[in-house]
């Protein structure tokens, strides 16, 4: 199993903190398109890695076009040498259409569309074809050679599609590399909803499993100390609570029995208290959503749930831990 790190968005440490994620021993870095911009983070930390990974985990795909998209991406791969991986997500309604004042509407078959048009650029530059993408989302006929990159050495980059519901995860099995899995999931989800929808996806494009990879954050919480595992489960329990009050989201708590619960946070979110959110997600939900776990078993329990489920995992920790705490987890889940 491939295991991975992340960098924040800070530019001024981003290179120091990818030279450590890739001394580590980590696989790949993932970097969030949160409050700032992700590839320039990601373009520093090309310059002072020489292997790992490096993704957009995610970057908002409908907040910019195919033709702009493309161009950064395929950049960016030419600069990392290959080693770029672009993660798109789509966001939900009222970012895209009031931070972003851009179109929302229909999106797993927008971001089908997207993808598909992304591709057309690429093979557009690297076999010099003509570009002629007409779709109902996107339209993409002009390429002059002013502005065609040309071939690339690297080729275009492989796509990571984030998708929680059965929709915008049979996209990705039709048209992605690889699937960016939601850290608000659990291990029945991922085996009862979201693989049977890849499949659907993977059917229709003749491909199987085999061709795409599955990519998990997953919630740990682990600490040497009882205040630092009390801390770790706070701030897990306050995550889980954010991301289940988003409607978008609430199959996965339907799922397990639980969907009464997302009106409840999504009303206690309206009123700013996030605090009593995370009081109301149980030990069983923490339990449920999470790896509960002394350091050095955490990459067991990792394995356990998720080792024939997924291909990459990252560690999901919304609290202060120490990087080298985990550092035999990075070791165990390589090795098995």
């Amino acid at each position: 199993m491939l295991v991975d790190g992340g960098i924040g968005s800070d530019l001024a440490k981003a290179a120091e903190a990818a030279k450590g994620q890739e001394d580590l021993g980590f696989d790949g870095l993932w970097a969030a398109e949160t409050n700032h911009d992700p590839f320039l983070a990601l373009t520093l930390a090309a310059e002072h890695t020489q292997r790992i990974q490096l993704g957009t985990g995610i970057a908002v795909a409908f907040a910019r076009s195919p033709m702009t998209l493309a161009q950064t991406a395929y950049n960016l791969n030419a600069f990392s040498e290959g080693r770029f991986l672009l993660g798109l997500g789509s966001q939900i309604k009222p970012h895209i259409t009031r931070r972003f004042s851009m179109p929302w509407s229909h999106p797993a078959a927008r971001m089908r569309e997207f993808i598909l048009a992304m591709r057309a650029i690429w093979t557009s530059w690297e076999e010099g074809s003509k570009l002629d993408f007409r779709g109902d989302f996107y339209e993409h006929t002009l390429m002059t050679p002013f502005f065609n990159p040309g071939p690339n050495p690297f080729g275009a980059p492989k796509v990571f599609l984030a998708a929680v519901g059965e929709l915008m995860t049979k996209v990705a099995g039709e048209v992605a590399d690889g699937m960016l899995c939601h850290g608000f999931t659990t291990e029945s989800y991922l085996r009862e909803i979201t693989l049977p929808a890849l499949g659907s996806g993977l059917d229709a494009s003749g491909r199987t499993r085999s061709d795409i990879q599955l990519s998990l954050p997953s919630f740990v919480v682990t600490g040497t100390t009882d205040e630092e595992r009390a801390a770790a489960a706070k701030g897990v329990r306050e995550q889980i609570a954010f991301y289940g009050s988003t409607p978008a989201y609430r199959g996965v708590l339907e799922h397990h029995g639980w969907g009464d619960l997302q009106g409840e946070l999504n009303a206690l979110s309206k009123d700013g208290r996030w605090v009593d959110m995370g009081e109301r997600i149980t030990d069983e939900m923490v339990d449920t959503f999470a790896v509960v776990a002394e350091p050095e078993a955490v990459a067991a329990g990792l394995l356990g749930r998720f080792g024939d489920l997924v291909d990459r995992v990252s560690f999901y920790l919304p609290y202060r831990a120490d990087p080298a705490m985990l550092t035999t987890a990075v070791e165990q889940l390589r090795a098995g």
